[in-house]
Parts: C-alpha cells; sequence; structure tokens
C-alpha cells in the first residue's frame, strides 16, 4: 500500500512540476533551509524591537563633551583613556579635540591609543607610532607631511568637537622681568640717597687744608 503510494506521489510530481522527485525534495529542503537562516536572522519585527531596546539599554549614552578651555600637556595627559569617567582627548596643532565616540580607535587597546592624551601633530603627520614623534612640534615637517597633518586636522574638525587649546610656554629669561638690568643692585642707588659720595668727602677735606694754609 505505502510503495503504491509512493509511486502515485512521484508520478504527481513528475506530471505537474516536470522535475524529477530527487530534485524536488532538494528544492525543498533548500527553500526550508533559507527560511529558516531567515527567521533567526530578522525574526518578527517585535523580536528585532526588543533585542534593538536591550541593546540600547545596554550601551550607555555618551555625556556631552566639556569645554576645558586651555591646559597645559600635563593636564591633558589625565585625559588618555585611562580612566573611564573622563573623556578622551587628543590634540593636532595645539587644539584639543574629545574623541570619546571613537573609543574603541584611541581608548586602551585601540590601534592609536597612543595618540591619546597627547598633541600628536608630528606622529599623525609622520605616520609614526614611535615615542619621540608625539610632540606637538612640526617645525621640520616636509611639504607632504604637513599635507597630511592638514588632512587629518580637516578629519577631526568635521568630526570631534573642540574643547579647548594647548597653554603654550613662555621661556624664562634672566632678570625680574621689570625691564630693568639685572645686575642693578640697590647698593649701586644707596650713595645717592643716604649721603655724599667718597670723592666728594675728599674734595672737601683738601679745601679745608688749604684754607689753613693761607690763615698761617
Amino acid at each position: 500500500m505505502a510503495l503504491q503510494i509512493w509511486e502515485t506521489l512521484k508520478e504527481a510530481i513528475t506530471a505537474y512540476t516536470g522535475l524529477s522527485p530527487a530534485t524536488f525534495f532538494t528544492l525543498l529542503a533548500l527553500l526550508w533551509a533559507i527560511y529558516y537562516v531567515a527567521t533567526g536572522l530578522f525574526g518578527s519585527s517585535d523580536d528585532h524591537h526588543q533585542r534593538s531596546r536591550a541593546f540600547e539599554e545596554q550601551v550607555e549614552p555618551l555625556p556631552p563633551p566639556v569645554q576645558l578651555g586651555e591646559i597645559s600637556e600635563e593636564e591633558l595627559k589625565q585625559y588618555d583613556g585611562s580612566d573611564s569617567k573622563k573623556p578622551l582627548l587628543m590634540a593636532i596643532k595645539g587644539q584639543i579635540y574629545d574623541v570619546s565616540q571613537s573609543r574603541m580607535f584611541y581608548g586602551p587597546g585601540g590601534p592609536y591609543a597612543l595618540f591619546a592624551g597627547k598633541d600628536a601633530s608630528r606622529a599623525l603627520a609622520k605616520m609614526s607610532f614611535e615615542e619621540k614623534d608625539l610632540t606637538g612640534d612640526i617645525s621640520s615637517l616636509g611639504p607632504f607631511e604637513l599635507e597630511a597633518l592638514q588632512d587629518w586636522e580637516y578629519k577631526f574638525i568635521s568630526k570631534y568637537i573642540k574643547v579647548g587649546t594647548i597653554k603654550k610656554t613662555v621661556p624664562v629669561t634672566e632678570g625680574d622681568g621689570s625691564g630693568e638690568p639685572s645686575g642693578a643692585t640697590e647698593s649701586d642707588a644707596k650713595p645717592a640717597e643716604d649721603g655724599p659720595s667718597q670723592g666728594a668727602v675728599a674734595g672737601t677735606e683738601e679745601k679745608s687744608s688749604s684754607a689753613d694754609a693761607k690763615e698761617e
């Protein structure tokens, strides 16, 4: 009985589809596999919204950038990503940008993590990862390196928010800073303030001795 049903089914498949039974069942299995994978990836719309909502709850929103104003390079090092509660900052040509949204690149473990918390102008211009190039000194760069640095700066301006600038250090010169010669001391001015100079005293003594001689 079962054999007769199977034979009848094969004849019906061939008659209505024009395919052999083996080809028909292969296509049927393939369509079922595609359907199973598609429903697994996308699922129903309700499941998709629930997963999206759960993901958004797990990912904390980034706090708004805080304007720091003018800070020193030493203070900038505090924002290298080692403290997750602080923003991730980086500087180019003395301008500080908040790169917290790209923590996967500039944060700890990222490919550009050594640039964070520093003015990496020279390193970016040369595409160098050496410690000696992690500086804002671009005085000896060539035209092609300066052009590359300019491209980096345009990228940062368009993508990140500027939050401050690096404080420029002023070289200290000798002297008291009042514009007077540093060699001047209080002892140089005392003779004029306290009394006659030694030369004036000697002249007075000579006049007295000559007057005494005339009287004699």
